[in-house]
């Protein structure tokens, strides 16, 4: 059974950086796309990044382009998110996530298998 477990959240200043961490377990990490998705209070959960298993193709959605970075590190069975330029629109609790179907990156929630637990990120205007 896959595990995942998110860690790096925190409260910040806005235009600060965070990086969120996601360590992978229970399956081979390198046969999954992974993504992060964020949940806002009151608002559905969204898709942030993904990142194809070899981490050679990523995705964002538009609000984080240019200031999110998403990787992964097959060795380590970890994927990590660096978060910078923080905006207060940015608060959520964020989750990772896996997708056993590794020949794309899916943006809906129902695409993924498997989800750790979240990691909450606040940020402070």
């Amino acid at each position: 059974q896959v595990q995942l477990v998110e860690s790096g959240g925190g409260l910040v200043q806005a235009e600060s950086s965070l990086r969120l961490s996601c360590a992978f377990s229970g399956r081979t990490f390198s046969s999954y796309t992974m993504a992060w998705f964020r949940q806002a209070p009151g608002k559905e959960r969204e898709f942030v990044a993904g990142i194809r298993n070899q981490g050679l193709v990523t995705y964002f959605r538009d609000s984080v382009k240019g200031r999110f970075t998403i990787s992964r590190d097959n060795a380590k069975n970890t994927m990590y998110l660096q978060m910078n330029s923080l905006k207060p629109e940015d608060t959520a609790v964020y989750y990772c996530a896996a997708d056993r179907n590794n020949l794309r990156i899916a943006t809906m929630v129902s695409s993924y298998d498997y989800w750790g637990q979240g990691t909450e990120v606040t940020v402070s205007s």
